[in-house]
């Protein structure tokens, strides 16, 4: 049993070094939560030309701007509205804003 201890204690230290020194993502700056948004954006509007308004493929590109929006406020608790070009601290849009 100590033989055991021997060996496993420190691969099981040596484990949980590894998790603890593994890097983190760094949260997204507001230039790529911006980024991210207007190419979602420009991505429904491409979709809605192309297969129209209640098209799954439109619909599939509405949830991706979700996303992107969601991802925006949870990170820096703002959006980006590309038509206003500005920044709104209030999570209010509307996911059929851009139809």
């Amino acid at each position: 049993m100590k033989a055991i201890r021997i060996l496993v204690l420190p691969l099981a230290a040596f484990a949980m070094s590894l998790f603890a020194a593994a890097p983190q993502m760094p949260a997204e700056t507001p230039e790529h939560c911006q980024r991210r948004v207007i190419h979602a954006e420009h991505e429904l509007h491409e979709a809605i030309e192309r297969h129209g308004r209640e098209s799954r493929a439109a619909e599939v590109k509405r949830h991706e701007l979700h996303e992107a929006r969601e991802r925006c406020w949870a990170e820096q608790h703002r959006w980006w509205d590309d038509r206003e070009h500005r920044w709104h601290t209030e999570r209010d849009w509307d996911d059929h804003d851009r139809d």
